[in-house]
């Protein structure tokens, strides 16, 4: 029983979702479940792709933590500071 003022948010996501959630094209997300970067799961009889919630806020931490990597082993330049 759902409690008054409080919103559960859902465990599984559409691709669509997940697209607006990352700010991309939803075939961005179809291409990033199809080559396994992104955890999803196929349903139904018609085959439908589900991200689940925690494994989106995974990817998003795993993004982060290679971004921080990258900007430590590329330090900015005289020449890219705009």
């Amino acid at each position: 029983m759902p409690i008054e003022g409080v919103s559960v948010e859902p465990r599984f996501l559409l691709l669509s979702d997940v697209a607006a959630e990352l700010n991309v094209s939803d075939s961005q997300v179809y291409h990033m479940v199809r080559s396994g970067e992104l955890p999803a799961i196929k349903i139904g009889g018609r085959g439908q792709w589900r991200v689940e919630r925690a494994r989106l806020e995974e990817y998003i931490q795993r993004k982060y933590d290679e971004t921080a990597e990258w900007v430590r082993g590329n330090p900015l330049t005289e020449r890219d500071v705009e």
